[in-house]
């Protein structure tokens, strides 16, 4: 089995072949950079229409982890172009931080579109290095479709954990990796799995981020695994929960 799955990556490799040679030479990450919020603006937009119940249920209790009544300090890992500013409570203190400063104009729209929040910056940044964010300065870490193309999301948790207040919570929706090795979509994920990683900027159908979660310092993992009807059928599998510090 591992020698037919390594034909058929082969395979759609070959079909993808001038991409591996830009990735190559270095070339293809700043193009991926550049048109990858455009890529992903459309996708989202469908994807939150699907998922619309699932966020709305999931960020439902945010406000119960204010360590002040008068205000909710949130910072958003991963933001984006700002999909889940609408789930967020008013007056909401939103820090928003990104690897990509190219998702920077959509954020703006997104944050134009939600002024029932207090947007406070915007910092370029890696999930697994937010030296910028103070120790114990936030309230929440909101957290959707972004373990999947972070090398280290070991490295993450802990940053994520070192953020938090005590008594703060981690919030998170991600697409993971098939449980049932003898599935067809497991078969696919490893199949698609190299080139997926390429077209969709380090997105690695892959990942077992709820063994990551499980394992870090958090005092209390609230963790479901659920399989929505999502428009792309590789990233079915995802998790959903939140964790407290």
């Amino acid at each position: 089995m591992s020698l037919v799955i390594y034909i058929l990556q082969l395979c759609l490799a070959v079909l993808v072949l001038p991409l591996h040679i830009l990735s190559f030479l270095g070339i293809w990450n700043v193009i991926s950079r550049k048109i990858f919020p455009y890529i992903l603006a459309p996708l989202i937009k469908s994807y939150n229409k699907l998922m619309d119940s699932t966020k709305k249920d999931l960020f439902s209790n945010l406000s119960d982890f204010a360590s002040n009544s008068e205000e909710l300090r949130l910072l958003e890992i991963g933001c984006g172009g700002g999909s889940n500013f609408k789930f967020y409570p008013n007056d909401c203190k939103v820090t928003c931080l990104d690897v990509n400063p190219n998702f920077e104009k959509f954020l703006s729209k997104s944050q134009v579109e939600n002024n029932h929040l207090k947007f406070e910056r915007f910092l370029v940044a890696s999930a697994d290095n937010m030296k910028q964010v103070a120790d114990a300065s936030q309230d929440v870490v909101v957290c959707t479709l972004v373990a999947c193309s972070v090398p280290n999301t070991p490295k993450v948790l802990e940053e994520v954990w070192r953020v938090l207040k005590p008594g703060g919570a981690f919030f998170f929706l991600e697409h993971v990796a098939s449980s049932d090795e003898a599935s067809w979509l497991c078969f696919f994920q490893r199949i698609l799995n190299p080139t997926w990683k390429l077209v969709f900027d380090g997105c690695d159908l892959r990942k077992f981020t709820w063994k990551d979660l499980e394992k870090a310092k958090f005092s209390t993992v609230k963790l479901r695994h659920i399989q929505p009807r999502t428009f792309i059928k590789p990233i079915t599998p995802h998790i959903v929960g939140y964790a407290v510090k």
